[in-house]
C-alpha cells in the first residue's frame, strides 16, 4: 500500500476507517508507528523509503506540499491554520522519528531542541498558570500559548540522551503533566477562529480510578508513556494506578478487565498505531496487549518479570 514517494495515501496522521477490512487510508505517521510497534527494524526496506518525508517535515518552512491531509482547499489558504498544521505535523514526524531510533540525527536533535525549547519557555511563563482568556463567551488558549503535546511525549520517552541534557525542561514537564487538568477543553484561538486542540496536554490526565476504567487502554500508554520518561516513579498516584492494574492479573499472569469479557477499546485516535496489535480480539487475544503492556511498563521501571 505504500506510494512511490515513501508515503502512504499522500497523507500522514490520517487512521483506517471502522469499515476498513485492513489498513485502507491509513497516513504515513501512523503506517510507520504501527510497523515500528510490530518491531519492524528501521532499516527494512519500507521504512528507509518513508524516511526521507519525515525528516523533510522537521525543517521548518513553508512549502505547501508537505501539508498533506492538512492542506485547505484551492482559493482557501489560511497562514494561520497551515502554521498549526506544520507544527502539529513536524511533532509527530518527530516522534516518529525518535521512535525509530534517529536519536543521535543531528535533524532530530535540533528539532526537538526547538520543540522543547519553545514549550519550556511557555512553561516558565505565567500563562501557564492561567492559560485561559476570554474570547466572547468562550475560554480558549491564545496563539502563543505552548503547552506540551502528546507528540512531545511520545517524542521525549524515546531520547533518553536528549532529556538527560535538557534535565530543567523535564523537571518542567513532570510539574506541568501532574498538576490538576483544568476544567476547560483545549481550544486554542489560530487565527480568528476557536480551534480544538485535542493533542495539547494541559495537565495530569490520569488523575484517579475513575478516569483509568474509562478508558484503558489509553491509561495503559499514559503509565508506559509515564515510565519511559522516567516519571511513574515519583508520582505515588500514578503508581498505585498501575499496581491497581496488576491486581486484575490471574493466577497465570494475564490482565482481566473488572467487568465483562469483552476487550477493551479507545476511540483515541493518537492510540491506533499501539493497540490493538493482534490480528482479531476473540478468545484469549483479547488480553494480551494489555498484559504485554503492563510487563513493559515494569521492565521500564526496573521490576523484574517472573514468567509463568
Amino acid at each position: 500500500m505504500q506510494q512511490a514517494d515513501g508515503t502512504w495515501g499522500h497523507s500522514m496522521l490520517t487512521i483506517p476507517s471502522t469499515r476498513a477490512e485492513h489498513f485502507e487510508g491509513i497516513g504515513t505517521i501512523i503506517a510507520v508507528r504501527r510497523l515500528l510497534e510490530y518491531g519492524w527494524d528501521r532499516d527494512t526496506p519500507p521504512l528507509v523509503h518513508a524516511r526521507r518525508v519525515l525528516f523533510r517535515l522537521l525543517a521548518e518552512d513553508d512549502d505547501p506540499d508537505y501539508l498533506f491531509e492538512f492542506a485547505a482547499a484551492k482559493g482557501a489558504h489560511d497562514e494561520d491554520m497551515s502554521r498549526r498544521s506544520r507544527a502539529i505535523l513536524r511533532e509527530a514526524a518527530a516522534a516518529t522519528l525518535a521512535q525509530a531510533g534517529y536519536e543521535g540525527d543531528p535533524r532530530l536533535r535540533g528539532a526537538a531542541r526547538r520543540i522543547v525549547e519553545r514549550v519550556s519557555s511557555y512553561l516558565r511563563s505565567p500563562l501557564a498558570q492561567k492559560p485561559f482568556v476570554r474570547v466572547g463567551n468562550q475560554h480558549v488558549l491564545p496563539v502563543e500559548a505552548a503547552p506540551p503535546s502528546m507528540y512531545l511525549l511520545f517524542m521525549l520517552a524515546y531520547m533518553p540522551l536528549f532529556r538527560t541534557e535538557h534535565h530543567d525542561a523535564m523537571a518542567l514537564l513532570y510539574h506541568h503533566l501532574s498538576q490538576q487538568l483544568p476544567r476547560q477543553e483545549p481550544l486554542q484561538l489560530i487565527g480568528k477562529k476557536a480551534v480544538s486542540q485535542p493533542h495539547l496536554v494541559l495537565g495530569d490526565l490520569l488523575p484517579n480510578r475513575n478516569v483509568a476504567d474509562t478508558d484503558v487502554v489509553f491509561s495503559i500508554t499514559w503509565l508506559e508513556l509515564m515510565a519511559r520518561l522516567g516519571f511513574l516513579r515519583k508520582n505515588d498516584n500514578w503508581g498505585k494506578l498501575y499496581d491497581r492494574f496488576l491486581d486484575d492479573r490471574d493466577a497465570q499472569g494475564v490482565w482481566h478487565p473488572h467487568k465483562g469479557l469483552s476487550a477493551v477499546r479507545s476511540s483515541n485516535p493518537i492510540l491506533w498505531p499501539m493497540y490493538p496489535l493482534e490480528d482479531h480480539m476473540s478468545g484469549d487475544e483479547r488480553w494480551t496487549d494489555v498484559t504485554f503492556r503492563l510487563g513493559l511498563i515494569g521492565r521500564l521501571m526496573g521490576r523484574g518479570i517472573d514468567v509463568v
